[in-house]
């Protein structure tokens, strides 16, 4: 008979063994070997269906041409089926809007290699599997699929590509949506090139070395045009950027965009000196965009438009004699009459006089309109450039207009301020979009100078039910709930109701299977108020009440059904938005005929540095029990080390909900 000692040895035998598995794989070198072949396992993933065991760029300044040239080797190794899409390689090739400048790919070579009867067969594409297509008006697409692909293949593939536009220096990607064993890239950047260079995500280098080659780059007649008795030299930076083990990036609930924490190399070109000495910057000030959006038709030229919209409002609206109510008006006014065409921020073309006559537009559109109403009626307000959640942060350290994909108004009456945004009828007055919630925008005062404006959102979200549930002389449960939502859960809720409110109504009895919705009554005035309340009679008609013991959940609403949070690991923050308030009070009244016989225990549970708590309380008064859960998030986005914390809080909370049981005796 096999004991415990003996299953903890075979456990210990197999963990070594898919330990030194691993270690076979061969992430020194482009080179194929036997290990890479016979290791079909990855023990820090098991879930990966494909990895990368080693992957090299390298970029320079072509000595002859100044074309920037990058040399790409990979290999990737093919877990399972699912894998196997990692055999179609994709590559796009920019071009100028004229055709005149292209990039250009060459030097194609992949193979597929399997293992058959213990030796390495390997396959090679042909040239007439490579095909190019059209993709968009500046880029073309390059695409050949490995042939031969299985479980436990190994692919590589290399190229090169050259390209004219220095500008745009090759950014790197270090993480993707599947694991990596080894990531290098290497750069030569010539002196005369100064670029902003930074790192994204929240890995960190397993190696990051510079080194200073002299004289790598001269000037050349036929290209700069220059004569001279004595050639001059740049010299280059060389450097070498490498991480080992890279978990894949797994998307999941509570995140911005993808682009703000997948780990990679960023390059934007700062300035060029030519070898005469002249200097051109390419990087612009923020002072030289303002200049140059007051030229822009959608921002500077309509940013006073007067004559266009003196008509609009009637003298309701424009005699009223109170700003803070003056602003109300006038931005219930445009949700009202004007409608979102859902497209984005477009800085060269958002005329308003269409968006007045077709009574439907773009955001910038929509809410210049806002900010002129705003103005025309002496409200100081000035427009806001932002970037959403779902397009990614804009970087602070130089100006990308090309990052803001949108635009808001901040209003400022008894030297307070509003945020506003007139696309979503639902919104109150100053409450954004969620799309919205991206940490910081640029205001776009052109008079006195742009700056950066926070606009994290400090005000919490809240829903909270009271449940008052009694037992009648004949044994029945019934009771009534009220249940309130403020700021984004409030935006949800209406949304629901007033889109529809026969579906709703319907969707909310199907919620509660087991209890009988008698009455339903939604207390809202408008669809734009800043709370939603609903109450509602329920009757507990299935409730079995023959046994003298009686177990009864009290949580007839449920904050958290499922946890969202399932990765072993994240490697980017959890981003929720708005902070977050959840109340549930309880309240049953045995009347004569039950008693307690059991009841759960209180607790209370915190998040790490008083980052969040959840208590759950209960006593009894007399013949009632009362019960209360309140859960807190005191942060907006948490860092990744919060994750595993956060996991269990969710968790936590899910098993009060569903486990709690009230047990209940007849007297």
């Amino acid at each position: 008979m096999i004991n415990m000692k003996q299953i903890l040895n075979l456990l210990c035998i197999l963990f070594l063994i898919q330990l030194n598995a691993q270690s076979n794989f061969n992430t020194s070198s482009f080179e194929v070997t036997m290990g890479d072949l016979q290791t079909n396992i990855y023990a820090k993933d098991t879930t990966a269906n494909a990895l990368v065991i080693y992957e090299k760029g390298n970029s320079y300044v072509h000595k002859e041409t100044y074309k920037l040239v990058t040399e790409i080797e990979r290999k990737v190794k093919i877990l399972n089926k699912e894998g196997e899409n990692e055999s179609t390689v994709e590559i796009y090739l920019y071009n100028s809007d004229d055709k005149k400048r292209e990039e250009k790919i060459s030097k194609i070579v992949a193979k597929t290699y399997n293992l058959e009867n213990g030796s390495i067969r390997k396959t090679s594409i042909r040239d007439n599997e490579v095909f190019k297509e059209v993709y968009d008006k500046n880029n073309t697409i390059v695409k050949f699929t490995l042939p031969k692909i299985a479980s436990g293949s190994v692919i590589t593939y290399s190229y090169r590509l050259e390209s004219p536009f220095m500008y745009n220096y090759k950014e790197w990607e270090f993480q993707e949506d599947i694991p990596k064993l080894y990531s290098e890239y290497n750069t030569s950047i010539p002196g005369n090139y100064e670029y902003n260079i930074k790192l994204v995500g929240g890995l960190s280098f397993s190696k990051n070395e510079s080194v200073i080659e002299k004289k790598c780059l001269s000037a050349n007649s036929k290209v700069t045009g220059m004569q001279s008795a004595s050639v001059p030299y740049a010299d280059c930076v060389n450097t070498i950027y490498a991480m080992e083990d890279i978990p894949a990036f797994i998307e999941e609930n509570y995140m911005t965009s993808s682009k703000n924490y997948l780990s990679k190399m960023d390059y934007e070109l700062k300035t060029v000196t030519s070898f005469n000495g002249s200097k051109d910057r390419i990087s612009r000030t923020w002072k030289e965009v303002d200049k140059e959006l007051k030229g822009y038709s959608s921002l500077g030229r309509q940013l006073k438009k007067g004559n266009l919209i003196k008509d609009l409002l009637g003298t309701s609206i424009t005699d009223e004699p109170n700003q803070l109510n003056k602003a109300k008006k006038i931005y219930d006014f445009v949700q009202k009459n004007y409608t979102w065409n859902e497209e984005y921020l477009r800085l060269r073309e958002a005329p308003l006089k269409d968006l007045i006559k077709n009574k439907s537009g773009n955001v910038s559109q929509i809410n210049l309109l806002l900010h002129n109403l705003f103005i025309e009626n002496d409200i100081k307000s000035t427009p806001i450039l932002l970037s959403t959640r779902a397009n990614g942060f804009a970087t602070k350290l130089f100006p990308v207009i090309s990052e803001f994909n949108y635009l808001i108004t901040q209003v400022e009456i008894d030297n307070k301020t509003f945020l506003l945004d007139a696309t979503d009828s639902y919104l109150t007055f100053g409450q954004l979009p969620f799309r919205c919630l991206n940490d910081y925008g640029r205001l776009l005062d052109l008079k006195k100078g742009s700056s950066w404006l926070d606009i994290t959102k400090t005000t919490p979200s809240i829903i909270q039910h009271q449940v008052n549930l009694k037992f009648d002389d004949q044994g029945a449960l019934k009771g009534v709930v009220n249940s309130r939502y403020t700021e984004y859960f409030a935006l949800n809720k209406k949304k629901a109701y007033y889109t529809n409110p026969e579906d709703y109504l319907e969707d909310f009895e199907n919620n509660y299977l087991d209890i009988e919705v008698i009455s339903h009554k939604v207390k809202n005035q408008n669809n734009n108020s800043d709370k939603f309340q609903e109450s509602y009679e329920i009757n507990f008609s299935d409730l079995d009440t023959s046994s003298n013991i009686l177990y009864l959940n009290p949580f007839i609403n449920k904050f958290i059904s499922t946890n969202p949070f399932k990765l072993q690991q994240r490697t980017y923050p959890i981003d929720f938005g708005y902070k977050m308030i959840y109340m549930y009070n309880f309240q049953l009244d045995l009347g004569e005929n039950y008693e307690i016989a059991e009841l759960p225990e209180s607790k209370r549970i915190k998040l790490p540095n008083n980052t969040g708590d959840y208590t759950f309380a209960i006593n009894t008064i007399g013949n009632k029990v009362n019960i209360s859960l309140k859960i807190n998030t005191n942060e907006t986005r948490y860092a990744p080390e919060y994750y595993p914390a956060l996991k269990e809080f969710i968790s936590n909370i899910i098993n009060t909900q569903t486990n709690t049981l009230l047990t209940l005796k007849k007297k």
